[in-house]
């Protein structure tokens, strides 16, 4: 059995509405993978995906994109302490994905 890491990445990430965050370690979890795999397929995703608002575990948005995740998040709302993503607030807590059929 493959699995498609990215296609689950691109899923899981598409489902975090605006004005919400989730972590890598949000995604790793809800797709049964590590941060650093989630990471390594974010790089691979398409613009159409709302990569900004994927962000560390202390709330520090991405650096890539020429820096343009806090002025994303700021246009969507997001609620943030400082530089930071105020995970309390903000973080998403999708509902996580059924398994897949075999």
């Amino acid at each position: 059995m493959s699995r498609d890491i990215v296609a689950e990445v691109r899923e899981a990430v598409a489902a975090v509405p605006a004005g919400s965050v989730a972590s890598y370690g949000d995604i790793a979890e809800r797709i049964g993978t590590s941060p650093r795999q989630v990471g390594r397929a974010m790089g691979l995703l398409d613009e159409g995906v709302p990569w900004w608002r994927i962000v560390r575990a202390d709330g520090t948005p991405a650096t890539c994109h020429e820096g343009q995740a806090p002025r994303l998040l700021a246009t969507e709302g997001t609620p943030m302490r400082g530089t930071r993503v105020d995970m309390r607030r903000a973080r998403h807590r999708g509902e996580p994905p059924v398994p897949p059929t075999p």
